[in-house]
């Protein structure tokens, strides 16, 4: 895999202005994975790195069922300031698409928790392969890096595939009364750190 495209982009951070994003695409992947160059990322020493896998709802529709769209105004924010990437990730719904993530919250009306509903429509609890952007940062020359991330699953992911994980820096946590259920599950179920009581 190598570099294909980049491409400067004035972006947002939810309301805010966050400056101009370096948008890179890459040859030999077939999902448009990509990446954002944010701050001083082609001269930090350890870039702050976030694996953000799309959420159409959250990220772009602002869903208050999950807490994605947060996040990624979050990482951008954040990584603006410190120099690294986001790398946004074509992996809807633990990688079960889009149709089948609108599914999976109609079973999550009948009471099912996020990974019960995958699990009703025939899925595992989470489809999402991080070796892809093992090999984005090892394109852009980031072997070692600060991962941004309350999943540890994201850390050992890029362990296994070359990558080194200097430290890991919790994002915060946007509970909601529409996401309390859906963050408890992701806690439990998938062994994130998510600090409940630290809501923002």
């Amino acid at each position: 895999m190598k570099i294909e495209t980049k491409v400067n982009i004035p972006i947002r951070a939810g309301n805010k202005s966050a400056g101009t994003g370096t948008f890179i695409s890459f040859e030999g992947i077939k999902d448009e994975h990509f990446a954002i160059g944010l701050g001083d990322y082609e001269n930090v020493e350890i870039p702050t790195v976030r694996l953000h896998s799309e959420c159409m709802t959250g990220d772009v529709f602002g869903s208050e069922r999950c807490d994605c769209g947060e996040q990624l105004a979050e990482a951008i924010s954040l990584i603006s300031e410190k120099g690294g990437y986001v790398l946004y990730l074509r992996q809807e719904g633990r990688g079960i698409g889009l149709y089948n993530k609108f599914k999976a919250y109609r079973l999550q009306d009948e009471g099912f928790d996020t990974f019960e509903a995958n699990e009703k429509l025939g899925f595992s609890h989470d489809l999402r392969d991080f070796s892809v952007a093992a090999e984005m940062l090892k394109s852009l020359g980031a072997n070692k890096v600060m991962l941004h991330t309350n999943n540890k699953n994201k850390r050992e992911q890029l362990k296994e595939h070359g990558i080194e994980v200097v430290d890991m820096l919790n994002t915060k946590v946007y509970k909601t009364d529409s996401n309390e259920n859906y963050l408890k599950a992701k806690n439990e179920v998938a062994g994130h750190m998510i600090d409940l009581e630290a809501a923002v």
